[in-house]
């Protein structure tokens, strides 16, 4: 099968030469034939020398990469980028483990699939397309996810409602596409918590900060700990595990904080030392007083385009100078990024002026970032989006 193709203005190759998996709608000189959004096309140089093959979608980035080899996107392919991605996490100590069953078994560009997201939660894959392509692809992405990962996956569930361009009008709706379960208590390092894939942030749980999260739990004994931006509690039940004199999860969302009771639950029932709170962040850093000598900061992305980053910035700084004002001297403050448009430059900036503010002696005890099962491509550094410092307040 001959894919329809895509040739470049000259030089505008070069960044596909270094593999990097995006192609912008500019770098394009014309296009044989009309594909479909999603469809997959091959593409050329403007001496028709082949580059690339990878799924077509209207908006600024025109193709997704999915190979550098001119080769057919079919059943065996999705088998072997799957196995690739699923050998990765046993390489490194995360699948197969008797105390997890939580992981993120694919990162797009991380693992050479722009556009797709899937995340392990006990027998159940939940996953999520960030292009048209994926979105269409889905079916055999699932066919392919069972061959290659049946061992550790009894169900799928798709969840794109939410991460799909609007205008394609895919009408992606979320639901089981293979299997089907009720149960939707996973466990990460030993503790237990419930998944919210139906009507949850991202996939559910936000799987990208178990090492910060058992990094914390290290620093946590006979602390008095604020969980700021909670969601469903993560950082609280490792605090607790690790010792916390009391743990105080807030979120301004009341779901968020029923799930983070219920999950403490799971963990310690009936244990006094945790409360939470429904209540937005910097109403409650404003009235509280200066009981906390930990705080972890982890707020959603304040930046989700360029145009948003010089508020964003805004909004770093002031929340982290709230942190530095209120913590207790010889307190700990994990605080976070997860905006990708934001660097690691603008973000330590914005930290470094919050803490200069506050005039108080802080030292970088941790530069943290995504774990191993969110790889970074070496061709793609855009896909480092989690950005994390721990420092001491003297």
């Amino acid at each position: 099968m001959s894919y329809k193709k895509v040739y470049l203005k000259p030089g505008k190759e070069e960044s596909l030469r270094r593999f990097h998996p995006w192609i912008f709608s500019g770098a394009i000189h014309h296009i044989e034939g009309e594909p479909e959004e999603g469809e997959v096309v091959s593409v050329y140089t403007s001496q028709r020398e082949f580059v690339a093959v990878g799924h077509f979608q209207v908006g600024s980035i025109a193709v997704r990469v999915l190979s550098f080899q001119d080769e057919l996107i079919d059943h065996a392919f999705w088998v072997r980028k799957l196995r690739s991605a699923y050998a990765l996490r046993r390489a490194i100590g995360i699948a197969g483990r008797p105390d997890n069953n939580t992981f993120r078994l694919v990162h797009g560009e991380g693992d050479n699939l722009p556009g797709l997201v899937i995340d392990l939660y006990a027998g159940t894959a939940v996953m999520q397309a960030h292009s048209v392509g994926m979105h269409v692809s889905r079916m055999d992405i699932a066919d392919a996810l069972l061959e290659v990962a049946g061992d550790v996956v009894q169900n799928i569930y798709y969840k794109s409602e939410t991460t799909l361009p609007y205008k394609a009008e895919l009408d992606a709706e979320n639901g089981f596409i293979r299997g089907g379960s009720a149960d939707n208590v996973a466990m990460e390092y030993g503790l237990k918590f419930h998944v919210d894939w139906l009507k949850g942030q991202k996939t559910g749980f936000f799987v990208d900060q178990r090492e910060n999260r058992a990094l914390l739990e290290r620093y946590a004994r006979d602390r008095s700990v604020l969980n700021m931006f909670c969601y469903t509690g993560g950082f609280s039940f490792y605090a607790m595990r690790g010792g916390a004199r009391l743990v105080h999860s807030v979120d301004s969302s009341a779901k968020a904080i029923d799930l983070t009771n219920e999950n403490v639950q799971l963990n310690f029932p009936g244990d006094p030392r945790h409360q939470a709170f429904a209540e937005d962040a910097f109403k409650y850093l404003d009235r509280m007083g200066d009981q906390y000598d930990l705080i972890i900061l982890d707020p959603p992305a304040f930046a989700k385009h360029k145009d948003a980053l010089r508020n964003a910035l805004q909004g770093y700084r002031k929340l982290n100078a709230k942190a530095f004002e209120k913590i207790r001297p010889g307190g700990i403050l994990f605080t976070f990024s997860c905006s990708q448009v934001v660097t690691k430059e603008n973000f330590r900036t914005a930290v470094f002026t919050a803490a200069a503010l506050s005039g108080r002696s802080v030292r970088i005890l941790h530069q943290l970032t995504q774990p191993a099962d969110h790889p970074v491509n070496i061709y793609h550094p855009e896909g480092e989006y989690l950005k994390g410092l721990v420092l001491y307040v003297e």
